[in-house]
């Protein structure tokens, strides 16, 4: 899935859910564009966290760093098994972090049955590699008086998504197992000030590493895990 292009809201699976009219400016909203992966079915070699990170390193030293990391996420989760055994099965709301650094962030997000996190941006580009589970996202955009739902999609075992740094969106798993997805940063992500936004008021209100910690925090403490 690419957040971010020109056009409707696609889906490799055909699933759509709302959709909007365009912003005052007249410029297209972000979008969702499916993205084709290549499952082919022969012995792939186990998924090792470290040559993953490295490879990683090297793409983003590439003239497009964002695409050419995304390549090296994609040829990962193509083999989800491969990548939930050679991380593990999820067990608690968590962030397991492969690579920390001011140019590249890279972890293991852990979301718990049915956990759903507000609206939020990133400010920077982000990837998501889904191995285990589901997510689902709505996408929401900036407005003179605050923030509004234009669309949907869902991430499932092998897929990718790309987010431009403007992207903002909310996230649930919907399962009634754990979903546990490759995040990959375009810079620092546990040391940028972000936004997120109240899920009943829509209040804008500051976010960073440790309102994420904090989060997880909660939501194992709700499930006593």
């Amino acid at each position: 899935m690419i957040f971010g292009q020109k056009g409707a809201i696609l889906s490799r699976r055909g699933i759509l859910i709302g959709g909007a009219a365009l912003m005052a400016s007249s410029q297209p909203p972000p979008s969702l564009a499916s993205v084709s992966l290549n499952r082919k079915k022969t012995k792939v070699a186990a998924f090792d966290r470290e040559r993953f990170v490295e490879d990683c390193i090297i793409a983003h030293r590439e003239s497009e760093p964002m695409l050419a990391v995304r390549e090296v996420l994609a040829r990962a989760v193509a083999d989800h098994r491969a990548v939930l055994t050679g991380l593990g099965a999820p067990s608690k709301a968590g962030l397991d972090v492969l690579l920390s650094s001011p140019t590249l962030t890279i972890f293991a997000a852990h979301w718990t049955p049915q956990m759903n996190l507000l609206p939020h941006d990133h400010m920077m580009w982000a990837l998501i590699g889904i191995y285990t589970g589901r997510e689902d996202n709505i996408l929401w955009r900036r407005k003179h008086d605050g923030i509004e739902a234009y669309g949907a999609d869902c991430l499932f075992e092998g897929d990718v998504a790309t987010l431009p740094a403007d992207i903002i969106h909310s996230v649930t798993n919907p399962l009634l197992r754990f979903t546990g997805g490759i995040h990959i940063y375009g810079g620092d992500f546990f040391d940028t000030d972000r936004h997120q936004w109240n899920p009943e008021t829509l209040a804008e209100e500051p976010s960073d590493g440790e309102a994420i910690r904090e989060m997880f925090a909660r939501e194992n403490a709700r499930r006593n895990l």
